[in-house]
Formats: C-alpha cells, structure tokens, sequence
C-alpha cells in the first residue's frame, strides 16, 4: 500500500477497503445526519445519552467482601441541543403528530378535530359500562377532548432518533434511540450570546448500539460508486 492511498478503499480491487480502514473507522459530528422521528433536522447542535443501571451488592455474614450483584432496572437518558433562528426546530417538525388534548386548555388554532366515542348508556344520564345487561343500547357522545397538535415539545408523543454516520473514507455506521420521550426544554437569551440554543432532555426505552453498515466503495471511473453492505 502506498503512502498516497493510505486508509483509502483502492479502486477496482473488488474489496470494501483495506484492514486500515475497516478497522480504524471513526466519525465526528460533520459526518452524521439525524433524523428524528423520520425527519431530518438541520439545526440539532449535539445529542447525549447516559444508560444507567441498579445494581446492588450481596453480602453475608462471615465475609466483608459482596457475596454477588443483584441487577435491577435500566434507565436511558440524555439530552438534545438546537440552535434557534426563527422557530423551535423539533416542535415545528413534531406539529403533524397530534395528541389527544382537553378541549378548554389549547390555545386557539391548535384544535384539529373532536374525539367522539362509541359508549354504553346504562341508565339515563349515566355513561358507563353495561354490567350484566341484556340489551345495552349505545349512544354517541361528545367528551371535552379533542385531536390537536402539540403546543409544547413535552406534547409530542414518544418518536425515534436515527443517526446515520459517513465519513470521507466511505466507512457507514449507524445507531438508533428508541421512544424518545421529551421532559424538559430551555433556553437562555443574553447580550453576550452571539448565537441562541434550545436545549432538551429526554427519556427513552432502548439504544440499539453503533453497528458498522457497510462501505463506500469509488469505482474505477472516478465518477460512480458501489455501496457494499456490512
């Protein structure tokens, strides 16, 4: 291998790259791209997650050292951070997935539709189930809930976070955080800031790991290229 082709995947070998670049591979944030919840939002700064475990030690008597470990639940945690122009980017993204709402507590405009349900009337003026009733007779109400659109980001419902890395090599990776839910947002606003963010933190129920997806390969006419699947 020359010095001039070093970690490069040579051209027309038939191969995914070398044993240097499929080995050494690494990304920085230039070279990913994260969806969220199937979309691509171009303001997101950074992103963390922390996955963190109860573990307890065992001990009994006659031994000052832990007997073993007893493992209990998993928690998967982090953050997320945007930076401001004209609107809050993952609110704006997230508006087309509606929420059940309370009819008299959205602001005017975010109402998309009313939630009427099939119910069992069981005696009049009462709604509920019909408890050993032959013939229940069923009736269309109107309740005070209606379909609407998030008005705050802790609104939007549980969604999925993709990060797709490629960097210059042709080396592809991705991981996924999976059902995404958001608790808290805030930003700060100051003469000195030059630039405004908006940072959230979230909660999520899985993290599939970063998992190698194969390789960018440049044919031999220097114009076209071969995606070789990890």
């Amino acid at each position: 291998m020359s010095a001039s082709n070093k970690g490069l995947a040579p051209a027309g070998t038939g191969r995914s790259g070398n044993s240097f670049n499929k080995t050494y591979n690494s990304f920085s944030g230039v070279d990913m791209v994260v969806t969220f919840g199937g979309k691509i939002l171009g303001e997101l700064q950074g992103i963390s997650f922390t996955v963190q475990r109860e573990k307890a030690p065992i001990y009994s008597m006659g031994e000052a050292d832990p007997r073993s470990f007893s493992r209990g639940k998993r928690g998967i945690a982090g953050s997320i951070v945007f930076v401001v122009f004209d609107r809050s980017a993952l609110l704006e993204a997230m508006r087309d997935r509606p929420y059940i709402a309370n009819r008299y507590s959205i602001p005017e405009g975010f109402e998309i539709a009313d939630v009427n349900l099939g119910t069992i009337e069981i005696a009049p003026g009462i709604i509920g189930p019909a408890v050993g009733a032959a013939s229940p007779s069923v009736s269309r109400i109107a309740l005070d809930k209606v379909i609407a659109a998030p008005n705050y980001i802790d609104q939007v419902l549980p969604f999925d976070v993709v990060i797709t890395a490629s960097n210059e090599y042709g080396a592809v990776a991705r991981m996924m955080i999976h059902g995404v839910e958001i608790l808290n947002v805030g930003s700060a606003l100051s003469i000195n800031d030059i630039t405004t963010d908006e940072a959230c933190t979230y909660i999520a129920t899985a993290i599939t790991p970063w998992k190698d997806q194969g390789f960018i390969r440049i044919n031999n006419d220097g114009r076209s290229a071969t995606f070789l699947g990890g």
